[in-house]
């Protein structure tokens, strides 16, 4: 796939995606919105990949939008977010953010964000789906929207508190300053912070650890089930739901290789596959309330 503001690759079933604008600290555009996209949905569809991990090339993962445009920049958003596809929410173009965030949660593979510099704006709510996020020691953080005389976007406003407790949220989100990794960590925004030249080495052990070790099949189901959970009413709701998966999968092929690889101790080899074998049963999330 030629892309031309990312670069995508697979090795050892492990989707990299790298933010590749480094001459502008990979700042975000309407280009890279829809590459990103793209880019999430071939690692969906790819049976091979088993995680994905998303960095920045250079010394930057995103220092969030690309303001060369000046003080209106912000203005020309709803000009552009549609891409003339008329894309909307209740009248409004969708925030660009807002559309990768919400791939990035819908996606069947777990996603690893190595945080190797300033992710700053929407440089920081893209990574807010991912389900881990490492940082090097040089990273740099800030929900900088009310210093900008916007507001939160990429639908952060719903997943930060649910990361780090509404009043962490708040902290960061109306003071708007710049923060280091070592107070990421402290308000849990990200799992572990490495020296530079360890960062991607660790995202990568852990990716494999996934990739080598578990069903495809059940990792997707969970992260599904993980993630809508987040929005339960009660854990009822949970009971059902892992009560329909575990009915739907506990007789299946991955578990059957499962329980006889660990019996005869040796690595299992998994047979189905997320593309065809997924059960019903497993969460449409996040749900769409404007597709009809």
């Amino acid at each position: 796939m030629a892309f031309t503001e990312i670069e995508y690759g697979v090795t050892d079933r492990i989707a990299t995606v790298t933010l590749k604008r480094p001459e502008r600290l990979n700042a975000f555009t309407f280009t890279m919105r829809g590459e990103l996209i793209e880019a999430f949905d071939l690692a969906d569809a790819d049976d091979d990949v088993r995680a994905v991990v998303v960095t920045g090339a250079g010394r930057a993962f995103c220092a969030g939008a690309d303001l060369s445009g000046g003080g209106g920049t912000f203005g020309r958003v709803g000009e552009s977010a549609g891409e003339g596809k008329g894309e909307t929410v209740d009248g409004a173009p969708r925030d660009g953010g807002g559309t990768v965030a919400l791939r990035i949660a819908r996606s069947l593979k777990p996603v690893i964000g190595a945080v190797n510099g300033p992710a700053v704006g929407v440089g920081v709510t893209m990574t807010l789906p991912m389900d881990v996020r490492l940082a090097s020691e040089t990273a740099r953080f800030g929900f900088v929207f009310a210093r900008r005389g916007i507001v939160t976007e990429a639908a952060s406003s719903w997943f930060l508190p649910r990361i780090v407790g509404i009043a962490q949220a708040m902290e960061w989100a109306a003071t708007g300053r710049i923060f280091p990794a070592s107070e990421a960590l402290a308000g849990r925004l990200v799992s572990r912070v490495y020296p530079p030249d360890e960062l991607l080495p660790a995202a990568y052990a852990l990716a494999g650890e996934i990739a080598d070790n578990t069903s495809g099949v059940s990792v997707a189901a969970i992260r599904r089930l993980m993630w809508s959970g987040l929005s339960a009413s009660s854990p009822w709701q949970a009971h059902a739901a892992d009560s329909r998966l575990m009915a739907e999968l506990g007789g299946a092929a991955d578990a059957v290789e499962g329980v006889t690889a660990f019996l005869d101790k040796r690595q299992a080899d998994f047979p189905m596959k997320v593309s065809q074998d997924l059960p019903p049963g497993v969460p449409s999330w996040p749900d769409d309330p404007y597709r009809v």
